[in-house]
C-alpha cells in the first residue's frame, strides 16, 4: 500500500527510525530503535537488517522489496534479551547518487497492542462514548453507547445523530424537549465551528428503564497536530440520582415558596396540589377532616366509628381528575380500620401497592373507586396526614399510574417534608378563620340585626369586613327612631381595624343612641361624643396604668361619624359630619347631588365646634350615607371614588336593594383593604290629614276643650279605643304646659304607626318623673302618662321644649 507523505518527513531522534543498504545491511539507525530493541549501536550499525526479525516477512512484504516498492505493515522482530514483539513497519525505497535503491526504515511500538488496549478501554468505559467527523456524522462508539441508542455500530457510521431517534422503532423510548436530538446536533455543529466544548443535560425516558432518567453530554472538540477541529467527541455521564435530587430540592423550594400565601385553608391546599402534581405524582387529593376548613377542632372519629372529611382540593395530570369518585368540596367517610383510618391514627406516612390486602379490601368496599382504579390503571398509592402542633387535620392521598415506576422510600420522603409544611400553613389557617369568624360574628352582632319599625324612611344596608388579611374593622350604621315619628340615621368609621377596633365602635354606637334618646340636635350630639371618644383614648392611651404621674397618650382612639334627622312633616333633614364622607342625595326626578357639608374634625380632637346644616328633601329622594372604604377603593383616590359613586347612583334601579347591590358591583374591589358600610334611605313625607296642630291659650279652661279636639281627632282617625288614653295625657300634658311653663303653647297629634301627643312650651326646663307621697295633691301625671303609654321622654327645641307621649294603636277588630 502507498506509504502518506508524512513518512517522509524525517524522524526526530526518539522514533524508531533506521537506513538499509541495497546488500541488505543496516547503515544507520535512531536511538529508538536502539530503546525499542535494547541493542547497543555497535551491535546493529553493519549487520544485515533480517539479523534482527523473528520470523519470515510477509510475502506481500518481500514481493513489494523485489519490486523496490514501498510497504508498510506488522512485521515480528527480535528483542535483545530474546523475547519477540510485533512492531508496525513503514518500508520506503531511496536512490543514492549512483542509482542504487537504499531502504528508510520507519518504525511505531507495538501497533497491534496499542490499538487492542484502546479499543478495550474504549468499549469497557462504564459510559457511552461516541466520535463524529468533521462532516458531524458518527465514526466510532463504545459498547456503552450502542446499549444506549439501541443500534448497532455499524448501523450508526456515517450517520448524523438526529438519524438515529431510537423513537422511530423501539417502543416505551420518550425523549423530553429539552433534550431532543435535534438540539444535541446542533451543539455538536457548535463545537465543531468554534473549537470550544459543551456541557449539556439530557432527560427522558430510554427502553428498559420504568423511570425517566438524566444524562449530562460532555461534548468536545478533536484537534489535530495543528490545532484543527477534525471531529467531535461526545461522552455520557448518567446523572439520574443527582437529577432527583435537584428535583426534590426544587420541589422543596417551590413547596416553601409557595404554599401558605395566603391564610386561607382551601387555597392553601390547592397550593399542596399544584406542587405535587407532575413532579412526583400523577394524581393527589387533600381531604380534611369535617369542619377544619371553618376554623373548627377536628373530630377524628364519629360515634359511628367512621372519620369524615370533605375534599378540598385535588389535582391530576388527566384533565377533570377522572380517577377521583369525590368531587371538591364534597363529604365523604371511611372507617377508622382502614388504611386511610390508621394513618390518621398513627400520624405516619405509607406506601402501598394495589395488591397488599389491606388496600385491596378498602378500595373493594367501593364500587365505584375500585372501578376508578382498574380503568385508570393506578398501581402505586401513598397516605400521608395532615398535622401540626399535634393535630390531626387530613391526609393526602398520592396516586400513580401514568408514572409506571411505584413510589420510593425518596418519594415518600419528599411527599411528608411538602404536606408537614402545608399542614402548618393549614393550621395557621385554620387558627385564623376561626378567630376572624369569631371576630367578625362579634362585629356584626353589634350592628343593627334588623332595622327598627318606624314611618320616615324605607332603608337598605350592605356591611362588608375588610379582605382577611387586613382583619375585621370598626365601621357602623345605625336607623334610631326618635320622637315625633322623626328617624336618625348614622354612619360611623372607628380608625384601625382588629377586635379593638369593634369593641371601640360598639361603644360609640351605644353611646349614639343613648345621646339620641336625649334628643340632642346632631352638632350637639357630635360635641358629646368627641368628648366621649377623649375619654376612652385617655383610658386605652398607652400611658394609663404606668404611673400615677404618667401622661396618656393621646391619639390611640379615633373616628369619624355623620348624624343626620329626618322629619317626615317638615321634610327636612338636618346633618353634622365628624371627619367623615358627605352624604349624597338623588331627588326623586334622579338628579344625583354630593353634599357639600362642613367637615368637622374626626371625633377625639375636642375643642372644634361641629355645625349642622339643614335641606327640605322631597318625598322619594334617597340619602346615601357611606363610610370611606366604598370611595376610597378605587386605587386610594377619593376623587374617583366620588365619581364612580355618582355614576352608580345615575343608574335607575327598582328597589333600594338593587341600589346597594348597583353601587357595591360599580365600586367594590376584588379584595378590599378596609371595612365598607353603606346605608340608603328613601324618604318618607305624612300627609296633612295624619297631623293635626292646635295653638292653646295659657288658660287652665283650655285642658277641657284641649281633650275635646284630641278626643274628635282620634274618632276621625278611627281609634277610638286610644280615646281614653289619649284625653288622659293631652290632659296631664297641657294641664303642665300651663301650669308650670309660658306661653306659646301648642299640642299636636301625630298618626303614624303609633298615635304620638306632643305638648310644645316656651320653657326649657324638662319635667322629671317622681313618685308622689300619699299627702300630695299632684305629681302622680307623669306616673299615670308613663305607664300608659308605650314610652314618653321631651327633647329641646329652638324656642324651648316639646312633651311626648306614644302609644301603640289598638284597632277594634270589629270595627274594621
Amino acid at each position: 500500500m502507498p506509504i502518506d507523505e508524512e513518512a517522509t518527513d524525517p524522524p526526530d531522534a526518539e522514533s524508531p527510525a533506521a537506513t538499509v543498504d541495497s546488500r541488505g545491511r543496516i547503515t544507520a539507525c535512531s536511538a529508538g530503535v536502539l530503546l525499542m530493541l535494547g541493542y547497543a549501536p555497535a551491535e546493529v550499525v553493519g549487520r544485515p537488517a533480517t539479523g534482527l526479525l523473528a520470523g519470515a516477512l510477509p510475502k506481500e512484504a518481500q514481493r513489494r522489496f523485489a519490486a523496490r516498492e514501498g510497504w508498510s505493515g506488522e512485521i515480528a522482530v527480535r528483542h535483545r534479551d530474546g523475547h519477540s514483539l510485533t512492531v508496525e513497519l513503514r518500508a520506503q525505497p531511496l536512490l543514492d547518487a549512483q542509482g542504487n535503491t537504499q531502504w528508510f526504515l520507519a518504525f511505531t511500538r507495538p501497533a497491534g497492542e496499542a490499538a487492542q488496549l484502546r479499543k478495550w478501554a474504549l468499549n469497557q468505559l462504564p459510559f457511552p462514548v461516541g466520535f463524529y467527523n468533521s462532516d458531524n456524522r458518527l465514526v466510532g462508539v463504545n459498547e456503552a453507547m450502542t446499549v444506549m441508542m439501541v443500534h448497532t455500530e455499524d448501523q450508526m457510521r456515517g450517520r448524523r445523530l438526529p438519524e438515529l431517534d431510537p423513537s422511530a422503532h423501539v417502543p416505551g423510548w420518550e425523549v423530553d424537549a429539552s433534550a431532543d436530538l435535534e438540539e444535541v446536533n446542533a451543539l455538536q455543529e457548535h463545537v465543531l465551528r468554534t473549537g470550544e466544548a459543551v456541557r449539556h443535560e439530557v432527560a427522558g425516558r430510554a427502553p428498559g428503564y420504568t423511570r425517566p432518567r438524566a444524562w449530562s453530554l460532555f461534548l468536545y472538540p478533536l484537534k489535530d497536530q495543528a490545532g484543527e477541529v477534525r471531529g467531535v467527541s461526545c461522552a455520557v455521564f448518567d446523572n439520574t440520582d443527582q437529577y432527583w435530587a435537584r428535583r426534590r430540592l426544587a420541589a422543596l423550594d417551590e413547596a416553601g415558596a409557595t404554599i401558605g400565601s395566603t391564610l386561607d385553608v382551601t387555597r392553601t391546599a390547592e397550593e399542596l396540589a399544584d406542587v405535587a402534581v407532575g413532579r412526583f405524582t400523577d394524581f393527589v387529593s387533600v381531604d380534611l377532616l369535617e369542619g377544619i376548613d371553618r376554623g373548627e377542632e377536628p373530630v377524628l372519629v364519629t360515634p359511628t366509628g367512621r372519620v369524615v372529611f370533605r375534599r378540598i382540593a385535588q389535582r391530576s395530570v388527566l384533565e377533570g381528575c377522572p380517577e377521583s369518585v369525590v368531587g371538591t368540596g364534597e363529604l365523604d367517610s371511611f372507617s377508622e380500620d382502614s388504611p386511610l383510618g390508621q394513618i390518621l391514627a398513627t400520624g405516619r406516612g405509607s406506601r402501598y401497592s394495589m395488591g397488599d390486602p389491606d388496600m385491596q379490601r378498602w378500595m373493594d368496599s367501593s364500587p365505584a373507586r375500585a372501578r376508578s382504579a382498574r380503568d385508570n390503571r393506578i398501581h402505586s398509592l401513598m397516605l400521608v396526614p395532615l398535622r401540626a402542633r399535634g393535630i390531626t387535620m387530613g391526609l393526602a392521598l398520592f396516586l400513580r399510574h401514568r408514572t409506571q415506576e411505584p413510589f420510593s422510600k425518596d418519594d415518600l420522603l419528599l411527599a411528608e417534608e411538602i404536606v408537614a409544611r402545608a399542614a402548618v400553613c393549614v393550621d395557621n389557617a385554620r387558627r385564623y378563620t376561626r378567630e376572624r369568624s369569631t371576630a367578625v360574628t362579634l362585629q356584626r352582632s353589634l350592628l343593627p340585626q334588623r332595622m327598627p319599625r318606624q314611618g320616615a324612611v324605607d332603608v337598605a344596608s350592605r356591611y362588608l369586613p375588610a379582605d382577611s388579611r387586613v382583619g375585621v374593622g370598626g365601621d357602623w350604621f345605625d336607623v334610631i327612631p326618635l320622637s315625633g315619628a322623626r328617624v336618625a340615621l348614622v354612619v360611623g368609621d372607628v380608625v384601625g381595624h382588629g377586635l379593638r377596633a369593634s369593641a371601640t365602635m360598639g361603644r360609640l354606637r351605644a353611646a349614639v343612641r343613648t345621646l339620641a334618646d336625649v334628643d340632642l340636635p346632631p352638632d350637639e350630639l357630635l360635641t358629646q361624643l368627641d368628648d366621649l371618644v377623649i375619654r376612652l383614648d385617655r383610658e386605652e392611651g398607652p400611658g394609663t396604668g404606668e404611673s400615677e404621674s404618667a401622661e396618656p397618650t393621646a391619639g390611640e382612639v379615633g373616628a369619624t361619624c355623620l348624624y343626620a334627622v329626618y322629619d317626615p312633616v317638615s321634610r327636612r333633614c338636618t346633618l353634622a359630619r365628624a371627619g367623615h364622607p358627605a352624604p349624597a342625595v338623588v331627588a326623586p326626578d334622579g338628579t344625583v347631588e354630593l353634599l357639600d357639608l362642613p367637615g368637622g374634625p374626626p371625633l377625639g380632637l375636642g375643642g372644634l365646634p361641629f355645625e349642622a346644616t339643614e335641606l327640605d328633601l322631597p318625598e322619594g329622594s334617597l340619602l346615601v350615607l357611606y363610610t370611606d372604604g366604598l370611595v376610597e377603593a378605587a386605587n386610594h383616590d377619593i376623587d374617583v371614588g366620588l365619581s364612580r359613586l355618582h355614576s352608580a347612583l345615575n343608574r335607575p334601579a327598582r328597589s333600594l336593594e338593587e341600589v346597594c347591590d348597583t353601587v357595591l358591583d360599580v365600586l367594590l374591589p376584588t379584595r378590599p383593604t378596609d371595612d365598607i358600610a353603606l346605608l340608603v334611605a328613601r324618604t318618607r313625607a305624612l300627609d296633612a290629614d295624619q297631623v293635626a296642630t292646635w295653638d292653646l291659650p295659657a288658660d287652665p279652661a283650655v285642658v277641657s276643650e284641649a281633650r275635646k279636639l284630641a278626643a274628635l281627632q282620634v274618632a276621625a282617625w278611627g281609634l277610638e279605643d286610644c280615646m281614653f288614653v289619649t284625653e288622659l295625657v293631652v290632659s296631664e300634658l297641657v294641664t303642665n304646659a300651663i301650669r308650670h311653663a309660658a306661653p306659646p303653647i301648642r299640642l299636636r297629634l301625630i298618626q303614624d304607626g303609633a298615635l304620638i301627643c306632643e305638648v310644645s312650651d316656651s320653657s326649657s326646663n324638662s319635667p322629671h318623673l317622681h313618685r308622689a307621697r300619699v299627702t300630695d295633691e299632684g305629681g302622680r301625671g307623669l306616673m299615670l302618662v308613663a305607664q300608659l303609654t308605650e314610652r314618653w321622654g321631651s327633647r329641646q327645641t329652638p324656642t324651648g321644649k316639646t312633651i311626648w307621649a306614644e302609644q301603640a294603636i289598638v284597632r277594634d277588630p270589629l270595627s274594621r
